[in-house]
């Protein structure tokens, strides 16, 4: 009889009543969705400000359809609709564009970027995650990813900052996991390149990587070799692009007009010297009177853009290249100076108007439809983006999601005062914590940071849309420099 009862339970237990002790009984059943249940505790307060990352972003596309528009996004469309290297931009961003075209939908570009501001978000929490930070502080650092007002206006932007972040962090990421092979070097080269080609700003990140990648492996360069490898190869396929169109070596053709746009914040004809023909490029109004550096690239009374020809034909931009580098050289501590004080900006407590009005309501949610763009080159790129979206591109608002994300841009934007104090925890962090295995984690994504607040402040200008990539490197940096040790790495010999 008990023979017959055990059969039994056994042929029915494949249908109905399954054997509570096997792998994928009852008890199994029971164990894996204890161990969902537990997973999802773990990470509650991460999926909080997940979704309410996600609900910010869904009024964000219901309030302002389809798109918001930046100077430079109307060029950006010309490029996607006729590929073709851009002598002040390179074309990263307009192939992301492109790649989407088919939609005819700036909506859906909208949305890929917002989209791609929650993966940053994401990224920085799992990074610190499997790097063992504390839940606090994973889910901390992930904040102004997915929270900050400026950063959910900038991705509803069609500029080409949001894709950069992403392919930077992305990188950056990888780059910390643990040792790094050559599959994963080739992954962060090809990141690298495609970040360059987005903003050239990504450039110096490729040695910042190179360096890393040599000393987490302790000397060994295959993985750093393999890495520059996959780094170059797309950027000098671009150069060669570049060179086909225009005749001229490098992925842009803008450097010294910008450069020389930087100089002249402080360049001193009477002390460079200048010969005759760097000499009408001089300004004899005094540094103090001057207008921010952009204006001396765009706007119409600038000795640059007054030269005969565009302003960035080569003639033209290697010699404002040339008086930049004069400058440099004649007024070093000057330059540093210049430097300092528009790196400064990235760290004030309010929010100052700067470079001027027009530029800063750009990065804020209007309350009216922006008015259409007036230059000649943002005109024609309107006519492009009207084929691209085959109708209307205006922007319209709308009530009350317009409303919402104005009130909330007033008060939930990241203070740069802010900024400076989580840049500043992990070295201080480090400084505290003398001994700890792996602790270097964070150098990284801290240089990364670094590299990307600096950069625009030592060539071009501080810009407040240029802050913002740097600061997920940043949060990911603070959060590693709190995060557990890992004593299994220590030495027996080695006292704590």
């Amino acid at each position: 009889m008990i023979g017959w009862v055990r059969r039994y339970r056994g042929f029915r237990g494949d249908r109905e009543f399954p054997d509570r002790r096997g792998p994928g009984g009852g008890r199994g059943l029971r164990e894996r969705r204890f161990r969902g249940r537990h997973r999802l505790l773990e990470h509650r307060w991460f999926l909080v400000v997940l979704a309410a990352g996600i609900a910010l972003r869904v009024i964000t596309m219901l309030g302002y359809r389809p798109a918001l528009w930046f100077p430079d996004s109307y060029t950006y469309v010309v490029t996607a609709l006729k590929p073709r290297p851009d002598l002040v931009r390179p074309a990263g961003y307009p192939m992301f564009m492109r790649l989407l075209e088919p939609f005819h939908e700036f909506a859906v570009v909208a949305l890929a970027q917002h989209l791609l501001g929650l993966l940053v978000g994401v990224l920085v929490y799992l990074t610190a995650r499997r790097l063992r930070a504390p839940g606090w502080a994973a889910t901390l650092a992930s904040v102004p990813s997915l929270l900050d007002a400026y950063q959910i206006q900038l991705e509803h932007l069609l500029v080409s900052d949001t894709l950069f972040g992403v392919l930077v962090m992305s990188a950056a990421c990888l780059a910390v996991r643990g040792s790094v092979g050559w599959r994963s070097a080739c992954g962060i080269g090809l990141l690298l390149a495609a970040a360059t080609l987005t903003r050239t700003v990504g450039l110096p990140l490729v040695a910042l990587f190179a360096a890393w990648l040599i000393f987490r492996e302790r000397g060994r360069v295959l993985a750093a070799g393999v890495m520059l490898a996959a780094a170059t190869l797309p950027v000098v396929g671009y150069g060669a692009w570049f060179y086909a169109t225009y005749q001229r070596i490098g992925i842009v053709g803008a450097n010294g007009v910008f450069l020389y746009g930087k100089t002249m914040t402080f360049a001193d004809c009477g002390v460079m010297r200048p010969p005759p023909d760097l000499a009408v490029l001089c300004d004899p109004r005094p540094a103090a009177r001057r207008p921010p550096a952009q204006e001396y690239v765009w706007a119409q009374d600038s000795p640059l853009v007054k030269l005969p020809g565009i302003t960035f034909t080569r003639t033209n931009d290697t010699l404002a290249g040339r008086f930049a580098s004069l400058a440099i050289m004649s007024q070093p501590l000057d330059y540093l100076g210049s430097v300092t004080s528009e790196l400064a900006r990235s760290f004030t407590v309010g929010r100052p108007i700067y470079p001027d009005q027009e530029i800063y309501d750009y990065y804020q949610f209007p309350a009216t439809p922006p008015a259409p763009p007036g230059r000649y080159p943002a005109t024609v790129g309107a006519e492009a983006a009207k084929r691209y979206e085959r109708g209307p591109i205006s922007t319209r608002i709308v009530e009350p999601y317009a409303g919402w994300i104005r009130t909330y841009q007033g008060i939930a934007g990241l203070p740069g005062a802010a900024v400076l104090v989580i840049l500043l925890l992990p070295p201080a962090a480090a400084c505290v914590r003398r001994f700890r295995p792996d602790s270097t984690a964070w150098a990284l994504p801290w240089s990364v940071a670094v590299v990307l607040l600096v950069m625009p402040a030592a060539v071009a200008e501080f810009d407040y849309r240029y802050v913002l990539p740097a600061v997920p490197a940043a949060c990911l940096a603070a959060a590693l420099a709190v995060r557990k040790p890992n004593f299994s790495n220590i030495p027996t010999n080695v006292r704590i």
